[in-house]
C-alpha cells in the first residue's frame, strides 16, 4: 500500500462522481446486480475508485448470487481496514480502503474456501486494472 490520502469533503467531491461519492464518502450501497463488476470475467486487479490502492484479484472474484461483486481475500491485509458497522439495526463489518478511507462494501463469513470469507464490495468503490 502506498502512504495515506486525506482529502477534505469538498476535494472528494471534485474528485469523484456523485455515485462513487455516495458510496465511497457516504457509505451508500449500489442496488444489487447494478454494479458493472457483478458479472465481470476479466483477468487484473480491482482498485479503489478514489485512491488507486489494489485491493482484490481477479483470481479471489467468485459468483456470490449476493448481487455484488464478491471475492474471498483481499490482496494484502494491509489492503483493507474493517470495523464494526451498527447501521440498519444490524451488526456488520465494514470494509475501507486503507489508503483512504473510503467505504467499499461489508465482510460476511458465508464465503467459500479457503477462508470462509464474502468480501461484498460496491462496483462504485472500485476500479479494474487489466492483467
Amino acid at each position: 500500500m502506498k502512504s495515506r490520502i486525506e482529502h477534505t469533503e469538498e476535494e472528494w467531491r471534485k474528485l469523484l462522481s456523485p455515485q462513487a461519492f455516495a458510496v465511497l464518502r457516504e457509505k451508500g450501497t449500489e442496488p444489487p446486480f447494478s454494479g458493472k463488476y457483478n458479472d465481470f470475467k476479466k483477468r487484473g486487479t480491482f482498485v479503489c475508485a478514489g485512491c488507486g490502492n489494489e485491493l482484490f484479484s481477479s483470481d479471489t472474484k467468485y459468483n456470490s448470487g449476493s448481487g455484488w461483486p464478491s471475492f474471498w481475500q483481499p490482496v494484502s491485509p494491509d489492503a483493507i481496514d474493517t470495523q464494526e458497522d451498527l447501521s440498519h439495526n444490524a451488526s456488520r463489518t465494514e470494509v475501507l480502503c486503507a489508503r483512504c478511507g473510503g467505504h467499499l462494501g461489508h465482510v460476511f463469513d458465508d464465503g467459500p474456501p479457503p477462508t470462509g470469507k464474502r468480501y461484498c464490495m460496491n462496483s462504485l468503490a472500485l476500479d479494474f486494472k487489466q492483467d
